[in-house]
């Protein structure tokens, strides 16, 4: 647990292989790592609340809904793999189980079915939380001109802000 925001830090490990030489010192790099795994739990947790909210959509607006979760999951997919990448390019092994994510993860899980519209609002909050996970990333990586992971922070921010702004679209 961190004392300073009361939430399991990651424990990621530099994996055995040969000496990393990148430019930016194995500290900072686990920084990067670990603010990483926190953003890697977040984006799989959204994914698999996105994929079950396209499973059980109904209503006047199921079509839309369900067409427009699948898009929504299928970009989560592709991000999952960037991001873990990523950390394991800094030398570290990502996280990959349940009980990672849900120790590093800002977005809870959603129990029963909500109604459409629900729905729309809790997704709404995880990409706003995956945006604020990327953006305490940023920091560290900048400091440490980590100029890839910037540019991965970057993106994850614009896609997940975007869509944040797309689903509320749908609310008013």
């Amino acid at each position: 647990m961190s004392k300073k925001s009361g939430k399991a830090t990651p424990s990621s490990k530099a994996t055995p292989s040969a000496k990393i030489d990148i430019g930016i010192d194995k500290g900072d790099r686990k920084s990067i790592a670990d603010g990483l795994s926190r953003l890697l739990a977040d984006e799989y947790t959204l994914y698999l609340k996105t994929h079950n909210f396209h499973w059980n959509v109904t209503g006047p607006m199921f079509n839309t809904l369900h067409l427009m979760f699948e898009g929504q999951y299928t970009e989560s997919a592709a991000a999952v793999d960037l991001v873990a990448e990523r950390i394991r390019a800094l030398g570290f092994s990502a996280p990959g189980t349940y009980k990672q994510y849900a120790a590093l993860s800002s977005i809870e899980e959603t129990d029963g079915v909500p109604e459409a519209m629900e729905m729309v609002r809790l997704l709404v909050k995880g990409h706003e939380a995956c945006a604020k996970t990327a953006r305490t990333v940023f920091p560290v990586s900048e400091a440490a001109a980590d100029e890839p992971t910037c540019d991965l922070l970057t993106q994850r921010m614009q896609l997940h802000e975007k869509t944040a702004w797309m689903l509320r679209s749908l609310l008013e």
